[in-house]
């Protein structure tokens, strides 16, 4: 059915309504502003800078990058051409035929600006040479050189290191868009799937979740993001997962669930964040990383599973089909967890077993 303008508009802003109002995107990142951050704060980032720079968007990492070379450039063509013009090397100070310059073709601040180039990036001396009448010019040739090999290291491992950030990781392994709620082994659970969409695996992989919601204390105390564990299992169990295909995580709800009391005509009216974590090392780079994702009561889907995507080929490899990989299939469910009392798993699992 084609929607109309006016309908596409309103899907948008509930759509941007959504995203505002998740603690978690789907992306992973969190949704949270920090209001009257004091001083005594401020300078925390300062002195924690390097965390703080690589922190920061990959084009501001640019910008300070080229900015602290040319700063370094400027600053110390400033000091060449104060050396020149105490040496009385200017062009305009009409120095005699006789005359040696601390540094040879050094007349100005653009030659200043040159000389300094090219001594901080040790791109060679051809036409501006530096001469021994003068010790302030070899000494500030020393500090020129040690301060760019400083500047040049800390930006190399900045550079590399937000390349290589962890987080960088995160973005090849993929969480099904939706949830669903359907019968497994006799239990009635929450699934979701996980797949790394890399060849080189993940070691050390566990998985859990966090139940957020606002609840009501006793004491009348309103909790707004209260969180409640959630445990998440897969046939071989929850730590150290074999993570070289994707993987259909669940949760048993039974009694001691916080899902156990919603059912398929309240679960839409319920206010909820499912948080998703995986937690894992890159066998490639070994760097620990940590993958988040959340569902609310809109993306659980009550009476479906998820459709197969392995299979194997007549030559015995493994195929994984990424375009099913959230396709989802309706399955005989009850429509709610205390509906799934002993008996009727047992009917369920004699119907569905022969």
């Amino acid at each position: 059915m084609t929607r109309t303008i006016p309908q596409l508009v309103r899907d948008y802003l509930e759509e941007r309504r959504i995203q505002r109002n998740r603690l978690v995107t789907k992306d992973g990142h969190c949704n949270i502003e920090y209001g009257h951050v004091w001083y005594s704060s401020h300078l925390a980032y300062l002195l924690d800078l390097w965390t703080t720079i690589l922190e920061l968007r990959l084009s501001v990492v640019m910008i300070l990058f080229t900015c602290s070379f040319f700063l370094s450039w400027f600053l110390f063509s400033v000091l060449w051409y104060w050396i020149a013009y105490s040496n009385g090397d200017l062009w305009w100070q009409y120095p005699p035929n006789d005359h040696t310059p601390c540094v040879i073709n050094v007349y100005g601040l653009t030659s200043a600006f040159l000389y300094s180039l090219t001594t901080q990036m040790t791109i060679g001396y051809s036409f501006r040479v530096i001469t021994p009448v003068c010790p302030g010019a070899i000494t500030l040739l020393v500090v020129q050189t040690i301060i760019g090999t400083i500047i040049k290291s800390v930006w190399c491992g900045i550079v590399i290191s937000k390349f290589s950030l962890p987080k960088k990781r995160a973005k090849t392994i993929q969480f099904s868009e939706t949830a669903v709620i359907s019968p497994k082994d006799g239990s009635l659970c929450l699934q979701l799937r996980v797949a790394n969409l890399r060849k080189t695996l993940l070691v050390g992989s566990n998985i859990y979740g966090k139940l957020l919601r606002t609840t009501v204390t006793p004491e009348g105390e309103t909790i707004i993001m209260d969180q409640i564990k959630i445990d998440f299992l897969v046939d071989a169990g929850k730590d150290n997962l074999f993570f070289a295909c994707p993987l259909t995580i669940y949760h048993v709800i039974d009694k001691t669930s916080p899902f156990y009391e919603m059912s398929v005509d309240t679960l839409q009216q319920q206010e909820f964040e499912l948080v998703v974590f995986l937690n894992a090392t890159d066998e490639s780079t070994n760097f620990f990383c940590q993958v988040r994702t959340s569902y609310i009561p809109r993306e659980l889907m009550w009476g479906y599973d998820f459709f197969p995507i392995i299979t194997r080929n007549k030559d015995g490899t493994y195929c994984v089909d990424f375009s099913e990989f959230s396709r989802v299939v309706p399955v005989l469910t009850p429509h709610c967890p205390y509906c799934f009392d002993d008996e009727a798993a047992h009917n369920y699992n004699s119907k569905y077993q022969h």
